[in-house]
């Protein structure tokens, strides 16, 4: 019975969205269309506020009618199944009201999203017309200002004065009777009378070229006559060189260098033959000279029994004059002190040239009185490089050979005797004096073939040929590294000033693609503020910076994390690495001395430097140093755990991957880097 009840009841649903059946096709197509476009009509006559409360009413009819539903479900009765077919046929009704009211919401979004569209074409379209207005507006803007500030061509001529003009002008020209009246006929008289001057002197202009070619053809007359001589003399050479030949000179300036090489002392003789003789058989690029004046070291040549003469002389003629004037002791200890440190006319150039074709010039002296050597530094560079603040001391002569040899910072003179001629005159040390005369270095001295021995002390020193070849080979290779570490080290320091640190291509693997720590700041700091730092104690108890070194100061951030480094450069940089003292300034201040984790990056720079090395000869040692420190930072500030205290995201996101963030009770970091995995581990 619910069945048929069901059946009878069950509403007509007449289907909009297709055709109608074949038998009622062609009844009316018109009245089809109508039903199916009325609904969006009726969007514009129904009001949306009134459908959402329709909306309410229905679900809660739906809710209502659901209830009594499941009671009489609940209650088993089977006359309740007629009513709970009744209350069904009403939910089916309600459902039908939704599923209205849904297809209206339906449309009234697409009209809506309609209407803004055509709104936002017109608002795109009026904004298109304002920017081509604009455009013009600009454009007429422009040549009203080109107009404005237009200049005639005669307002940059230098025209002659008014006085001039009426005095030289022609009165043709000049008008007077009407350009004294009208500023614009004058201007246009003056420009007349500067047209006419300007076509004399281009007509004398041509007549002075002619008589210049005339000049130039007799030049060139007797150019061909000179240049006619040229072959001659030429062809005189060529006939004179069996001459040279058989008479073992062939070449006059090597001849007249040997000539002059007679009157060298014994010290500076034997470093330009070992020189000469090296640079000859192993080195090309070795080029030795003799410079100064040869007739003041003729002069200075006396044999020993005239020598002893003029001295017995000297001792009287000083006795007369003592006698008639006798000098201040300042002036006398002057004097005594400019003799005692006297150097010899003649000296020894010596130019190493490099691959790069950057030459270092020596110039090697020598102090009579003293039986010292002394060196002179110069560089030479091929290119002009970029100024860098702090390489100045790189290539100064004071830094640039010192130590060249371990302990040898050439300030002291390497002979014992000299010591006490100096207190005769009150020299105090020789350093004083370096600037002048040069560096005494111990190389220099065996270089010259001397020696002076400390345990057994001799009373004459003389020049040996076998000390200065067994040290010349030796010495010129490091002559040479160390002016090419140097200029190595000028081009990295200006990069470094500019915070960036170079890493060449063969380096790149020791590190990972990014690193989030910069460089910020490079600079060259003195010793005695080196010293001062409280975090580089430890470097100097160990005996590791002394004032012969090089010291600067390098600032890396991340944040508000700012972290110094102190640098001491041996200046046997590479073969000796650069030591490095950390300070964090990061939540406190950390240090080597408080925090177990800035040592290990100390030790990182300082105690694993050879990884950093590079391809030899290792110049690249102190940037791939600079750019682990920012590595290690990175890792040191990612790690470190997050303050619940502080509101807000962590500071420094983790984003170097890690196998183990700390390890040990003294919670080290991982801040070695595995190439290729990528990633950070323990040492």
């Amino acid at each position: 019975m619910a069945s048929e009840a069901g059946k009878k009841r069950k509403p007509k649903v007449i289907r909009t969205d297709g055709a109608p059946p074949e038998g009622k096709r062609g009844k009316a197509d018109g009245e089809q269309d109508a039903r199916y476009y009325s609904e969006e009509c009726e969007v514009d006559l129904r009001d949306p506020i009134k459908d959402y409360e329709l909306y309410k009413e229905t679900c809660q009819e739906l809710q209502r009618l659901m209830a009594e539903i499941q009671e009489l479900k609940s209650r088993g009765i089977k006359d309740n199944a007629s009513e709970i077919d009744e209350r069904r046929v009403q939910s089916c009704v309600h459902f039908m009201t939704l599923k209205k009211l849904n297809r209206l919401a339906h449309i009234r979004l697409k009209k809506g999203r309609d209407q803004t569209h055509e709104a936002k074409q017109k608002v795109d379209a009026y904004h298109l017309q304002l920017q081509n207005l604009l455009y013009e507006v600009m454009h007429l803007q422009k040549e009203i200002t080109k107009c404005l500030e237009f200049k005639s061509k005669h307002e940059e001529i230098e025209l002659v004065s008014l006085e001039e003009f009426y005095s030289e002008a022609p009165t043709e020209i000049s008008r007077p009777d009407i350009t004294l009246t009208e500023p614009h006929q004058q201007t246009l008289a003056r420009l007349d009378w500067e047209l006419e001057q300007r076509k004399r002197l281009a007509e004398r202009y041509k007549e002075c070229l002619t008589i210049k070619e005339k000049i130039l053809k007799e030049i060139e007359v007797k150019k061909e006559y000179l240049s006619s001589l040229q072959p001659r003399l030429n062809s005189i050479m060529q006939a004179s060189l069996p001459v040279q030949e058989y008479l073992f000179m062939p070449f006059d300036q090597a001849h007249k260098q040997y000539e002059t090489a007679r009157h060298l002392p014994p010290p500076l003789y034997v470093l330009f033959v070992q020189a000469s003789a090296y640079g000859q058989a192993c080195d090309k690029k070795l080029v030795v000279a003799i410079e100064g004046s040869v007739e003041e070291a003729k002069a200075l040549y006396k044999p020993p029994e005239d020598s002893q003469d003029d001295e017995s002389d000297s001792d009287v003629e000083e006795e007369q004059t003592t006698k008639r004037r006798r000098p201040t002791l300042g002036v006398q200890l002057d004097d005594k002190r400019k003799e005692m440190l006297k150097r010899h006319p003649l000296c020894v150039t010596i130019d190493l040239k490099c691959k790069d074709d950057n030459v270092l010039h020596l110039t090697f002296y020598y102090l009579m009185n003293l039986n010292v050597m002394t060196v002179k530094a110069k560089v030479t560079t091929a290119v002009e490089m970029t100024s860098a603040i702090s390489a100045g001391d790189l290539l100064s002569p004071d830094s640039l050979l010192s130590c060249l040899y371990p302990g040898d910072h050439g300030k002291k003179t390497p002979n014992p005797a000299n010591q006490f001629q100096f207190d005769k005159v009150g020299i105090v040390t020789l350093s004083d004096y370096v600037t002048e005369l040069g560096h005494p270095y111990v190389w220099v001295q065996k270089l010259g073939g001397l020696h002076f021995p400390k345990d057994q002390p001799q009373h004459t020193v003389t020049a040996d040929n076998s000390l200065s070849a067994s040290h010349m080979e030796l010495t010129v290779k490091l002559l040479r590294t160390r002016l090419q570490s140097r200029l190595a080290l000028h081009k990295q320091f200006a990069s470094l000033e500019h915070g960036v640190v170079p890493v060449s291509s063969e380096c790149q693997h020791l590190f990972p693609t990014k690193i989030v720590s910069r460089l910020v700041k490079w600079s060259a700091i003195p010793f005695e503020d080196y010293a001062e730092l409280p975090y580089t104690k430890d470097v100097l108890e160990a005996g590791l910076a002394e004032d012969t070194h090089l010291y600067y100061m390098a600032l890396i951030e991340r944040g508000t994390a700012k972290l110094q480094a102190a640098v001491v450069l041996n200046p046997g940089y590479s073969a000796l690495p650069p030591i490095f003292s950390l300070c964090l300034n990061w939540k406190g201040e950390r240090t080597g001395n408080n925090d177990d984790n800035i040592r290990a990056m100390e030790s990182e720079v300082n105690v694993c430097y050879k990884e950093l090395w590079g391809p030899k000869p290792g110049y690249q040692l102190l940037t791939n140093q600079l750019q682990r420190l920012c590595m290690v930072l990175d890792v040191y500030l990612e790690t470190e755990p997050h303050d619940t205290s502080v509101e807000g995201p962590k500071e420094f996101p983790q984003e170097k991957m890690c196998l183990r963030l700390v390890r040990g009770p003294m919670r080290l970091k991982p801040f070695k880097f595995n190439y290729p995995q990528g990633f950070f581990s323990h040492r």
